[in-house]
């Protein structure tokens, strides 16, 4: 998200510093795969690669070799992402990122622009030269990214004053968030708001002196163009490098204690009013006509609807259940919601979530069809569990890999029917093209349910919501609510199956441990809850994808791409793993998964944990030094690593009995002690996990008997319950449980009573009479029993 702000830099007032940011509107097409190894090119290959990129020295033989053999394993109908082209079409220029595996990084591979990859050599070529160091941080699926690409990057004239003037990195965020949260903390050092692509100038040690987002190609009123910027800034790294030092460390000094985080040092509970001023700082917020928070732009995760409907279940609050349950019925109802294909888009541009910016992010649509699913079970309304089902249809139609784990996300553009590219054409409709699809009696029902018109909502097309109800929609056509039902699902299968013939957006498919984490959460959770045991299976085998194709001995990495896993792993993918395989361990009785967890746990501890400050580094102890070891601590659109530890290791220590994970959890809690005494709106997930804690959480053992009888029954009524805070084993008497006893000691002695499926509802280990009756259990899972 790029907007027109002004720039300034810490400690520096002088005149180049008053740069502006503005917008633009070309997009462009989709990224490159990545290249494989380098084989020996002949002369006519390496022919097609520079010697030299505009105002840049001469490209290393080695490197153009390796070049030219990656762009020869293309073939002839590689498609070059530039409008640079020699006649035969082929790329006229290709830079070092033609040879990462990241999609960002390869969408600017043919860039005249002498990109570096982050690494010690481009900061050495700095040094060398006397430059200072552009860093270009966005990802692949950025609008606006795209847009700055086209205007500028992608221009040789801006092109050769950059490699004249400054040695340029690109960044991927979504490969590297460590150095995406040192570098946007620098720029709200400068009082800037943030968003991407992020561009910061540092210098040879890496400290930022001026930064900002999107940039226009040329001067504005009132806001300078990318090359005046550029102008600016390199001549005042040459006139005036002693307060761009002084600046520098200021900046670096802001970040430091921006993101280290406290180091209380001792364990500290925060009370249950921590819960109470959080729901007084966040209902007032919530817009009472189309929920959300916001007014021009409203994002899912700003509104904390999994904590309000735990509050409600604890303190009967209808006015918190209410708000929660409105933003999710718009939510559903608008254009951000893809009614045709399933899941959500990015966010939307305006307070009646109509509008989307067509994204498509994998860890949007899993936190989302967790919050549905939570809310059907809080509610029993079938139409928040339909859109449950939806997200992980649409995750399973077109975001998992072959290999099942699952892909990054969708871009917002793609190319119209005359192959320009617009922003969201893929996903509008006109009622000439829905009544081609469908014919006239299907037109008729879509156009009236949709709010399909013939002047549109979006660029003369239209996004389709649902603002009247099918029940009034079904009256008008004088039908039954059965028949309007089966008719509109119908009516959306065709819809799908002539869109699936358009261009597509670009599909980043790159897999992230981290969101397949938190893809596993939602799909183990859900076949749980919904009783579908193929929605378990995705899990299983994304989990399983993960477990044995993105380790290195104890030690995760993050990303997995053309075959390949690699980058360093943070706080987040070992958290949301973790999670995911503790979700998965609740919903399929194979003990892997918990043993998965805990290896896991055993890494993070090791590697990541402050013992002395509590909670957890986002970089493990031997990673690259940067300027702060970061110690994350709010929620964003993705949860913060420490928010989902605080669940995980609560979690833990109620199944395996170990009260260690507890002590870390309050450690946890204790570093985050300042948040907590105000109004905790910047951790909205770590209040899942106070609740947690402050509840009496319920560990649930259920034992099958050993002659294979059915544990369905027992478990009915949990599946359908809210039930937030507890911990659940599912296992069979004999040698299953037996063998599960050193992981989870409660199930000790435990026993299919009468050859009965049997529960058992515990708290603080010391468990309510045993049951075989359904009816009972249910009575048992549903007392809250809340610390005060």
């Amino acid at each position: 998200m790029a907007m027109g702000i002004r720039l300034t830099v810490v400690g520096m007032m002088a005149p180049w510093a008053r740069a502006a940011v503005g917008i633009g509107f070309l997009l462009v097409a989709a990224a490159v795969p990545a290249a494989d190894g380098a084989d020996r090119p002949s002369a006519i290959e390496l022919g097609k690669i520079p010697e030299a990129l505009p105002g840049a020295p001469p490209l290393p033989l080695e490197l153009r070799r390796k070049l030219a053999a990656a762009l020869a394993r293309r073939g002839a109908d590689y498609e070059p992402r530039t409008r640079n082209r020699r006649s035969d079409g082929s790329p006229e220029y290709t830079n070092r990122l033609f040879l990462e595996s990241s999609p960002y990084l390869q969408q600017h591979a043919h860039n005249p622009v002498n990109w570096y990859a982050w690494g010690d050599g481009a900061f050495e070529t700095a040094k060398r030269l006397d430059r200072p160091v552009l860093v270009s941080i966005g990802y692949s699926t950025c609008h606006w990214c795209h847009v700055m690409e086209d205007e500028s990057f992608d221009r040789p004239e801006t092109a050769k004053y950059l490699n004249e003037h400054f040695i340029a990195i690109k960044v991927d965020r979504e490969v590297r968030p460590d150095l995406d949260a040192v570098y946007m903390a620098a720029l709200h050092a400068m009082n800037q708001q943030g968003g991407w692509p992020l561009n910061v100038w540092v210098t040879p040690d890496r400290d930022p002196f001026f930064g900002g987002t999107y940039f226009p190609p040329k001067d504005r009123p009132g806001r300078r163009g990318f090359p005046e910027v550029l102008r600016t800034v390199a001549d005042a790294y040459q006139r005036d490098r002693e307060r761009i030092n002084a600046g520098a460390q200021q900046v670096a000094a802001s970040i430091r204690a921006a993101l280290e985080g406290s180091r209380i040092g001792a364990s500290w509970v925060p009370e249950p009013g921590a819960l109470e001023r959080a729901r007084s700082a966040f209902v007032p917020r919530i817009d009472r006509t189309w929920g959300g928070i916001g007014s021009r732009q409203k994002f899912p995760s700003t509104t904390p609807i999994r904590f309000l409907l735990r509050y409600h279940r604890r303190t009967g609050d209808e006015e918190a259940l209410r708000l929660a349950l409105l933003t999710l019925e718009k939510m559903a109802a608008g254009g951000m919601h893809d009614h045709v294909g399933g899941g959500f888009h990015r966010y939307s541009t305006d307070r009646r979530w109509l509008i989307p910016h067509f994204e498509k992010m994998l860890y949007d649509n899993a936190l989302l069809a967790i919050a549905y699913l939570e809310a059907w079970q809080a509610t029993g309304r079938e139409d928040f569990a339909r859109t449950t089902r939806r997200i992980l249809r649409y995750v399973g139609r077109e975001m998992t890999a072959p290999d099942k784990g699952f892909y990054s996300a969708t871009d917002a553009d793609s190319p119209n029917d005359r192959g320009e590219p617009e922003e969201g054409w893929f996903f509008t409709w006109t009622p000439a093209e829905i009544e081609a699809a469908l014919g006239p009696k299907g037109a008729r029902l879509v156009q009236a349910f949709y709010g399909v018109t013939r002047s549109g909502n979006h660029e003369g097309r239209n996004v389709l919501h649902t603002w009247r109800s099918a029940e009034q929609v079904a009256r008008e056509l004088d039908m039954t609510p059965a028949v309007f039902a089966a008719a509109r699902d119908q009516a959306l299968d065709r819809l799908y199956a002539v869109r699936r013939k358009r261009a597509h957006p670009l599909r980043d498919e790159k897999i992230l441990a981290a969101w397949n984490g938190l893809m596993i959460s939602a799909f183990a959770r859900a076949g749980f809850a919904l009783g579908d045991p193929d929605y378990v299976m995705a899990a299983a085998r994304a989990a399983d994808f993960v477990l044995d194709h993105m380790r290195k001995g104890d030690r995760l990495l993050r990303v997995y791409r053309n075959g390949r896993p690699d980058g360093p792993a943070f706080l987040e993918d070992y958290a949301f793993m973790i999670a995911g395989l503790l979700d998965l361990h609740e919903a399929s009785p194979d003990p892997r998964w918990l043993r998965a967890a805990l290896a896991l746990q055993k890494t993070l501890d090791r590697h990541y944990e402050d013992p002395e400050g509590g909670g957890y580094f986002r970089t493990a102890d031997d990673h690259e030094r940067l300027i702060v070891r970061e110690k994350p601590g709010r929620d964003g659109a993705i949860p913060s690593g420490n928010s989902v530890q605080a669940l995980n290791l609560l979690r833990l220590s109620e199944l395996t009995s170990d009260d260690r994970h507890a002590e870390r959890a309050l450690l946890l809690f204790s570093s985050f002690r300042d948040e907590f005494g105000g109004a905790s709106t910047s951790l909205p997930e770590m209040l899942l996990a106070l609740e947690y804690h402050l509840d009496e959480a319920l560990e649930i053992v259920v034992v099958g008997p050993a002659s294979g009888g059915s544990v369905e029954g027992m478990l009915a009524p949990l599946r359908i319950a809210f039930v937030p805070n507890r911990v659940l084993t599912v296992v069979t008497e004999g040698e299953d449980l037996e063998a599960l006893v050193p992981l989870v000691p409660l199930i000790s002695g435990k026993v299919a009573r009468r050859g009965q499926t049997t529960a058992y509802v515990c708290a603080n280990r010391v468990c309510a009479f045993p049951t075989s009756d359904p009816a009972k259990f249910d009575e048992q899972i549903r007392r809250v029993s809340f610390i005060e």
